[in-house]
Protein backbone atom coordinates (compact mmCIF):
# COMPACT_ATOMS: atom_id res chain seq x y z
CA UNK A 1 0.00 0.00 0.00
CA UNK A 2 1.39 3.32 -0.95
CA UNK A 3 1.60 5.99 1.72
CA UNK A 4 0.64 9.39 1.93
CA UNK A 5 1.66 12.29 3.74
CA UNK A 6 -1.47 14.11 5.66
CA UNK A 7 -1.69 16.83 3.11
CA UNK A 8 -1.51 14.23 0.56
CA UNK A 9 -4.62 11.88 2.24
CA UNK A 10 -6.53 15.38 2.33
CA UNK A 11 -6.08 16.38 -1.35
CA UNK A 12 -7.08 12.91 -2.05
CA UNK A 13 -9.97 12.99 0.20
CA UNK A 14 -10.95 16.56 -1.30
CA UNK A 15 -10.61 14.81 -5.12
CA UNK A 16 -12.20 11.31 -4.14
CA UNK A 17 -15.32 13.30 -3.26
CA UNK A 18 -15.44 15.71 -5.50
CA UNK A 19 -15.47 13.42 -8.52
CA UNK A 20 -17.34 10.63 -6.82
CA UNK A 21 -19.88 10.93 -9.97
CA UNK A 22 -17.12 11.33 -12.98
CA UNK A 23 -14.66 13.40 -13.93
CA UNK A 24 -13.90 17.15 -12.73
CA UNK A 25 -11.60 19.79 -13.56
CA UNK A 26 -9.68 21.84 -10.87
CA UNK A 27 -7.37 24.20 -10.19
CA UNK A 28 -4.75 24.05 -6.85
CA UNK A 29 -6.11 27.43 -5.90
CA UNK A 30 -9.23 25.90 -5.53
CA UNK A 31 -8.49 22.35 -3.56
CA UNK A 32 -6.35 24.53 -1.59
CA UNK A 33 -9.19 27.25 -0.38
CA UNK A 34 -11.48 24.46 0.33
CA UNK A 35 -9.17 21.89 2.61
CA UNK A 36 -7.01 25.09 3.89
CA UNK A 37 -3.46 24.34 2.73
CA UNK A 38 -1.76 27.16 0.31
CA UNK A 39 -2.09 26.63 -3.54
CA UNK A 40 2.11 25.83 -3.40
CA UNK A 41 1.46 23.12 -1.14
CA UNK A 42 -0.95 21.54 -3.41
CA UNK A 43 0.38 22.71 -6.84
CA UNK A 44 3.68 20.66 -5.76
CA UNK A 45 1.85 17.38 -4.70
CA UNK A 46 -0.62 17.18 -7.80
CA UNK A 47 2.27 15.92 -9.86
CA UNK A 48 2.90 13.01 -6.84
CA UNK A 49 -0.09 12.14 -6.82
CA UNK A 50 -0.77 12.05 -10.07
CA UNK A 51 1.69 9.35 -10.30
CA UNK A 52 1.39 7.63 -7.06
CA UNK A 53 -2.66 7.45 -6.89
CA UNK A 54 -4.73 4.35 -7.80
CA UNK A 55 -7.96 5.50 -7.21
CA UNK A 56 -8.25 8.51 -9.01
CA UNK A 57 -6.56 9.84 -12.41
CA UNK A 58 -4.94 12.94 -11.97
CA UNK A 59 -3.75 14.46 -15.45
CA UNK A 60 -2.37 18.31 -16.26
CA UNK A 61 -5.29 19.42 -18.57
CA UNK A 62 -3.97 22.78 -19.26
CA UNK A 63 -2.61 25.78 -18.20
CA UNK A 64 -3.70 29.18 -19.40
CA UNK A 65 -2.89 31.71 -16.18
CA UNK A 66 -2.41 28.31 -13.70
CA UNK A 67 -2.23 24.80 -14.86
CA UNK A 68 -5.56 22.98 -14.73
CA UNK A 69 -6.17 19.30 -13.46
CA UNK A 70 -8.63 16.99 -14.85
CA UNK A 71 -9.34 14.01 -11.70
CA UNK A 72 -11.10 11.27 -12.74
CA UNK A 73 -12.27 8.16 -11.03
CA UNK A 74 -9.93 4.88 -11.86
Amino acid sequence: MTKYTDEEQRILAYLRDSVSRGEGYFRAKNIAEAIGLTAKQVGSRLPRLAEKSEDVEIEKWGRARSTTWRVTRS
